[in-house]
This record gives C-alpha cells, structure tokens and sequence, in this order.
C-alpha cells in the first residue's frame, strides 16, 4: 500500500463512521497503541457485523485480543442491540483462532479459498458470537 493509498483509507474511516457501516478503534495500554479492533459490514437493520483485530507483534500473547474483542462483544450486544458478531480468520492463523475461541466465538466452519493474502488464497474458518450466548 502506497502512503496515498493508506491516506486515503484512513480517510474513508469518518464516513463509513456517519453511514454506521463500519467503526474502529485503537487498543491502548498504558497510554501506546497496541492493537486496533473494529466491526466492519454492519447492518443495524439485521443486527449484524463481522469483526476485525490486530495486535502489534511485540504485544502478543498478553491476551490483548480476546480481552479487546470481548469488550467490544459487550458493547456491541447492549449498546448498539447486534444480535450476531462473526469473524473469519486464516486457518492457518492458529493464534487468532485461539483469540475467537476465548472471547466466546464458535467455530461454525470453513469457508474454501475465500480471501486473497500475499501468498495466495486462503481458507477461512468462520466463528460467531450470539448476543443470546452466555
């Protein structure tokens, strides 16, 4: 991604904010970012949104994600009335597996060739939270 490209993404943030499609927001400890979590695809009509993290290299393995995601399950039940969160990793991202698991997402399958990363395409696992989950 070319520094116009990453301008212009960052950009893009406070209007898919407006249009309550998309929202994100930086993990903080200790005053530094470490990590940012986000809900992307939402539709407050359906009560629905999928969610996306990331944590810094050096921070992992804190339990900075699934504590990050579980919050922002919390809220995104009681606050904004979503009924249903879900998220897709790599299957060969086993760490952020284990980041669904312990925030309360099911595994609920496996979704063939579906994204494109740098080295191909990949395989997805699909996990999903309910807001009628305990």
């Amino acid at each position: 991604m070319t520094d116009a490209e990453a301008d212009d993404w960052i950009a893009s943030w406070a209007e898919r904010w407006a249009d309550e499609t998309d929202a994100a927001w930086a993990v903080i400890d200790a005053g530094s970012i470490v990590g940012q979590i986000g809900l992307r695809r939402i539709d407050l009509g359906e009560g629905l949104a999928a969610v996306s993290y990331w944590v810094l290299p050096a921070e992992r393995g804190r339990r900075i994600a699934p504590r990050a995601l579980g919050l922002l399950s919390v809220w995104s039940f009681g606050t904004l009335g979503l009924h249903r969160l879900q998220l897709s990793h790599s299957t060969v991202n086993e760490a952020s597996c284990r980041v669904a698991q312990h925030a309360g997402f099911d595994a609920e399958g496996t979704k063939r060739e579906e994204a494109r990363h740098t080295d191909g395409w990949h395989d997805m696992h699909l996990h999903a939270r309910l807001s009628t989950d305990s």
